[in-house]
């Protein structure tokens, strides 16, 4: 839950003095709701009791890694039969920044559980270390315009302070083909600008927006999601900050907090498929982006990629033939390590101690995935096709009963 802003502490001292006890529950509960909507925040999976562990930053977003930022494009109109181009649509872009809207590459690798996705620019990650470019994901038919929309921006804005460059625009995907037209080619160059040119630091909104709108995940309605984790090692504090576009696994899988929620939940809320497309279970995709201001170096970056697939699997991926797992992870740190003319030099966690960084990777995973389904609403696309947003009270009644809850 976000926290509460000193005004609303404020009230509920002058409540705690002059009301009664019903009426103070009453009036906190509507001081939450307020304080919750002002923030265009949802739910989230600690706040309706799902355990985790591990220590959060103050947003549990991969914007509490400082600097990073993150703006949405999300697009949905239309209901009913699909009409090719008209729709409905059900799709979006999101966008992140791994320094805000400052051209300086941050060190950088990459990592595939399953390779049945695209994420354009990683062969001159793996070759030369760095990320030079914002992180873009969308659907699967999008990416080719999203990466040529991300080149015009460059020219748009000055991205690039040189009177000659050439990059390879990072682009993500993951397939939204049951419940958007996807092959109406919707998103277009204003869809990218839009994600750039909104993103923020925060506080960010989870479930149906951006490349996460029209996805879907573990039996029930997936999306974008996001969560972080602070460590300690020896005398430093470090940020772990994760994003998912979270669109992969069959309901029979899916795990919350070791408890085999799909399985309880197998003749609930199933998906309704009208027309096709049809969906196959453990098809589908996940993008993965993690975040650190700890100061990691390209190898060590492509450890912790290589970390997140135990994320995925605590909630019950397990890369399939048919899906898409592809990570990629960047380091804020080292600021000064990229430069074309001159040496640098670099600072270095040592492999002795990254352990911390491990064990936080795999849990805001875990727990960003959770979130992006825990936000999700239902939603009804093409065609009529339905999937529904993960029950709340339900998933609560069947943690109770196993005893991982009170």
């Amino acid at each position: 839950m976000n926290p509460l802003p000193a005004a609303i502490l404020n009230v509920v001292y002058y409540i705690d003095e002059n009301q009664t006890d019903m009426n103070k529950l009453l009036i906190i509960a509507l001081l939450l709701f307020f304080q919750i909507s002002s923030f265009g925040q949802k739910p989230r999976a600690r706040d309706i009791g799902i355990p985790f562990d591990g220590n959060t930053g103050k947003f549990n977003a991969i914007t509490d890694v400082k600097g990073v930022k993150v703006g949405y494009s999300t697009i949905i109109s239309g209901q009913g039969k699909n009409v090719r181009g008209k729709g409905p649509v059900r799709t979006g872009v999101t966008a992140i920044l791994p320094r805000g809207r400052n051209n300086n590459p941050v060190f950088a690798n990459w990592y595939s559980l399953n390779g049945n996705g695209e994420m354009t620019g990683t062969t001159w990650i793996t070759e030369s270390g760095f990320l030079e470019t914002p992180i873009m994901i969308t659907n699967t038919n999008s990416v080719g315009v999203v990466r040529d929309a991300v080149l015009k921006w460059f020219v748009k804005t000055g991205w690039y302070k040189e009177d000659f460059w050439y990059t390879y625009p990072v682009v993500a995907e993951t397939y939204d083909g049951f419940l958007n037209d996807i092959y109406g080619f919707h998103v277009k160059e204003n869809n990218a600008y839009e994600a750039l040119d909104s993103a923020k630091t925060g506080y960010l909104k989870e479930g149906n927006v951006g490349g996460g709108t029209g996805m879907m995940c573990l039996g029930f309605k997936g999306g974008t999601g996001t969560s972080s984790r602070i460590v300690k090692i020896k005398d430093s504090t470090y940020t772990v900050g994760v994003l998912v576009q979270s669109n992969f696994g069959g309901k029979k899988n899916f795990t919350i907090a070791g408890v085999p929620v799909g399985k309880e939940l197998k003749d609930t809320l199933n998906y309704e498929f009208k027309a096709p497309p049809s969906y196959q279970p453990g098809d589908g995709s996940i993008i993965v982006v993690v975040a650190t201001d700890a100061p990691l170096l390209p190898h060590q970056l492509k450890r912790i990629a290589a970390r997140v697939p135990i994320g995925v699997g605590k909630v019950g991926g397990h890369g399939e033939n048919g899906s898409g797992d592809i990570f990629i992870a960047f380091s804020t740190a080292n600021k000064s390590a990229f430069n074309r003319e001159d040496n640098t030099k670099v600072e270095q966690i040592s492999n002795d101690q990254i352990n911390p960084l491990f064990e936080a990777t795999v849990q805001a995973v875990e727990e960003a995935i959770i979130n992006a389904m825990v936000a999700a609403d239902t939603m009804e696309g093409i065609n009529g096709n339905k999937v529904y947003g993960l029950p709340h009270k339900l998933v609560i009644e069947v943690l109770k009963k196993y005893n991982r809850l009170k």
